[in-house]
């Protein structure tokens, strides 16, 4: 079916705006890989004082997913990605999760 790839990320408050800049500035590089189907950024509600964000990556495969994690392409879109860029801005690494699909309804 589909493997869904995400990264919890607790924002402190004031730097939301920092954040999403940081994401849409970025040189992403996902939708020259195998596999890759879509990215978003999700923007939830605050709780214990920080704002959540959820990266959501949906690929073919976990597979996909990992050449990816392996790619030259990943490398060069993370770069600049390092921890001294967030800092100030995250409460912490992001926290990561892999699901594979086991059911998938549309409209």
């Amino acid at each position: 079916m589909a493997y869904i790839a995400m990264n919890r990320f607790r924002v402190l408050p004031g730097q939301e705006e920092t954040f999403e800049t940081i994401w849409r500035e970025r040189e992403s590089r996902l939708g020259e890989m195998p596999g890759f189907v879509e990215f978003r950024m999700l923007k939830g509600p605050e709780r214990d004082g920080v704002r959540l964000y959820v990266s959501h990556a949906t690929w073919a495969t976990e597979e996909d997913f990992r050449g990816w994690l392996t790619s030259t392409q990943f490398r060069g879109s993370h770069k600049n990605a390092g921890r001294s860029r967030m800092d100030g801005v995250i409460d912490g690494p992001p926290d990561f999760e892999g699901f594979e699909t086991v059911l998938h309804q549309t409209t």
